[in-house]
């Protein structure tokens, strides 16, 4: 099976290499559904294709909008050019789209994107007689419907699934809600996420204003929990899916290396015939990183998805750095969240989360200036570590 990671700038796309995916996905700076994202311009789409392929790894760009007329100006172009670059598959979503791909770079592999809506093993067939690599299936899927659409598909049609991240309120992503409330398209990528707002209603004669209340809060009637899919692996393989999918384009770099790091450690464990279950402490890196309650979505059955309580995330832990190069005694890196001497700080290195931790003791500036308190973001610093880390490595320090 494939590890596929998110990457919305080239910081974390190397940070999803490093952790461990299989192949990651990304976009350009247009014709992709995350227009929050950093993304890729064309310099930056040639480098980060150079970069995974020496890594032995695919990239698959996505060019997943719902588009209008106007939106195919120079599409065919840029379709070319990531032909050009060796992109191993686009990501899309609009008939239209699939049209002009296959015109532009008929040898370019093509993946359905799950804002398409697959549902049902009749529309699968009928992407796949259009002769598309891959299906990236609808959120709302159950298991067994899994199994379903595999059973008729040709075997050389790949099926992609979500197993970590946000959830919808909407088919796949297919939302009015951010357009009518924040004027901002969901499907070009600008979406407000609306459904997570607070809401109340008003009785219609008087104004008089009613609080949708479950407590002194409020209620969110639309918000989803977040899926969460690393117990489950075997029997994601079991019907079929071959590729393991994480969101989060816009999510912090900790977030892609963190949760990257979970699934290919537990992929590893399915993978290696292994017949047990998670230990504890891959389970519980989940946490560890910005999250809101979990949910296993619709693959059981429906259900138990919405989250009443509030639309915030929360982790108990906060990212206080990620290691740009190792020296003699210590390693340079580069600071994220503050901390100080004394702290505990626990380490996320590639292949291993043991809860490594050690006490932070020296700690120097570029110049060689003692620092004890490290507030600074983004400044580079010295510190001295127990143990032996790599460029790419990240520290954490839980919140009291």
């Amino acid at each position: 099976m494939e590890l596929l990671s998110p990457a919305g700038n080239t910081e974390k796309l190397k940070a999803a290499l490093h952790f461990g995916a299989d192949a990651v996905y990304l976009s350009g700076k247009k014709f992709g559904l995350r227009a929050a994202s950093d993304n890729f311009d064309a310099d930056e789409l040639k480098s980060a294709v150079e970069l995974v392929h020496k890594n032995g790894k695919k990239v698959y760009v996505a060019l997943n909008i719902l588009a209008h007329d106007a939106d195919f100006d120079g599409m065919e172009e840029y379709v070319r050019y990531l032909d050009e670059i060796g992109a191993d598959a686009v990501i899309v979503s609009d008939l239209g789209i699939l049209s002009l791909v296959r015109k532009a770079a008929p040898s370019l592999a093509v993946h359905v994107s799950t804002q398409a809506s697959v549902t049902n093993g009749y529309a699968a067939k009928f992407y796949a007689d259009l002769g598309v690599a891959r299906i990236v299936l609808a959120r709302e899927l159950s298991l067994d419907e899994i199994a379903a659409i595999r059973e008729i598909l040709p075997l050389e049609v790949e099926l992609e699934a979500f197993v970590h991240g946000a959830m919808c309120i909407s088919y796949s992503g297919r939302c009015l809600l951010s357009d009518y409330t924040a004027g901002r398209h969901a499907n070009h990528g600008e979406c407000a996420q609306s459904c997570r707002w607070e809401y109340a209603v008003a009785e219609k004669t008087r104004g008089e204003y009613m609080p949708v209340e479950q407590d002194g809060r409020g209620t969110y009637i639309f918000n989803s929990k977040d899926l969460n899919m690393i117990e489950h692996i075997p029997k994601l393989a079991a019907v079929g899916v071959h590729s393991l999918k994480i969101e989060g384009r816009v999510k912090s770099v900790y977030y892609v290396g963190s949760v990257t790091n979970a699934y290919r450690r537990a992929l590893d464990i399915y993978e290696s015939g292994k017949d047990c279950r998670l230990p504890k402490n891959i389970i519980d890196c989940l946490y560890k990183t910005s999250h809101r309650k979990f949910t296993t979505g619709f693959y059981f059955g429906e259900g138990g998805g919405q989250c009443y309580e509030t639309a915030k995330p929360q982790s108990d832990y906060d990212f206080c750095g990620v290691v740009t190069e190792q020296c003699a005694d210590g390693v340079i890196f580069e600071m994220r969240n503050r901390f100080r001497t004394g702290d505990m700080l626990e380490v996320l290195s590639s292949g291993c989360d043991d809860g490594k931790s050690f006490e932070v003791g020296e700690m120097k500036d570029a110049d060689g200036n003692v620092v004890t308190d490290a507030k600074i973001v983004r400044q580079r610093l010295f510190i001295k570590t127990p143990f032996e880390l790599s460029a790419g490595d990240m520290f954490r320090k839980k919140i009291k």
